[in-house]
């Protein structure tokens, strides 16, 4: 029996969903961890990592930046170790998250300017900065860059992801990039094990880590304002950009056809993997594993709320005939 329900991070679910006859496609539905996403995942692991190994004590404070999930999942974390923590989050982070965080006891910066891509990444971590430089005993946790967090995800996730692999093999992975740390975990892990496999990368279009145009994006957790450098160590063998209306389609079409309500950054790896495979001729069965990140319940104001669907339709729309 469990003592807490923090302590029952991974051994998500993993569920079979028909795209045709060949694409055998297996998905870790990650929002079954304690807080809702894999975000779970590192926060537990770098926190006790980072007490076991003496870099941090239990008078430091730990500081984030956050577009929601991590923050939800450090609050937690960082609440049952005692520690403190400062999320620094900005207005496209979801009300509810928002509250979450609050409610376990963090302390939240909300940033309303944006940089000057269009999102407030830069400007969150910039505030980060500002922060570090006049205080003492705080570790910036930042997932964009600590080695921990992509240990997190190959120890854990990625293990997971090789034992439970259809038939013992894996051909294909998608995993959406934002932060980095889970595509540079998982990507590592599974190479290890199935060298011959295909890692593909799903970003959103006006994200630029891989080098698309920057553009203003109004999905949290998929795509970025900067390259993290966490990637530099990432296993990628390709990269498919879908759109924030793709996202949207795919992911009212997990919860009508398979009752799946799940996060944005999943509704764009369902869309990724429909497009990778529109263009590539499948003559054999092949095994095609991704993971859900989070819940869907979060996004009931924006990715399920038809006004709001019809607006970003419209932006989208106005987008392209200004470009």
């Amino acid at each position: 029996m469990l003592t807490n329900i923090l302590h029952n991070v991974g051994n998500t679910p993993l569920i079979s969903i028909d795209i045709n006859e060949n694409i055998r496609l297996c998905v870790k539905l990650e929002f079954y961890n304690p807080t809702g996403s894999v975000k779970d995942r590192a926060a537990h692991y770098v926190i006790k990592k980072a007490l076991m190994d003496g870099i941090i004590n239990n008078e430091t404070t730990l500081i984030e930046s956050s577009s929601g999930n991590f923050g939800v999942a450090l609050s937690a974390y960082a609440n049952l170790n005692g520690l403190k923590f400062i999320c620094v989050i900005d207005s496209n982070t979801s009300p509810v998250n928002e509250s979450i965080i609050a409610s376990y006891g963090a302390e939240i910066i909300k940033i309303t300017e944006p940089d000057k891509y269009g999102g407030y990444l830069l400007n969150r971590i910039e505030k980060i900065k500002s922060i570090l430089k006049e205080s003492d005993n705080m570790y910036w946790v930042n997932q964009y860059e600590n080695p921990l967090n992509a240990e997190a995800y190959y120890e854990s996730l990625g293990g997971e992801m090789c034992r439970d692999a259809p038939d013992g093999n894996i051909d294909y992975v998608f995993l959406g990039v934002s932060s980095g740390g889970t595509i540079t975990g998982v990507s590592r892990r599974i190479k290890e094990e199935f060298p011959d496999a295909k890692i593909v990368a799903v970003d959103i279009f006006g994200s630029i880590i891989f080098g698309d145009t920057p553009a203003k994006r109004y999905i949290p957790g998929i795509g970025s304002s900067m390259r993290p450098k966490i990637l530099n160590r990432a296993m990628i063998d390709d990269v498919v950009w879908v759109t924030e209306v793709e996202t949207v389609q795919s992911c009212r079409e997990l919860l009508k056809k398979h009752f799946v309500c799940a996060g944005g950054s999943s509704g764009s790896v369902l869309a990724a993997v429909k497009k990778y495979f529109s263009l590539r001729k499948v003559t054999h069965p092949v095994n095609v594993m991704c993971i859900f990140a989070d819940r869907g319940d979060r996004y009931m104001n924006t990715v399920y709320n038809d006004g709001w669907y019809k607006e970003l339709q419209e932006k989208t729309r106005i987008a392209k005939e200004y470009i």
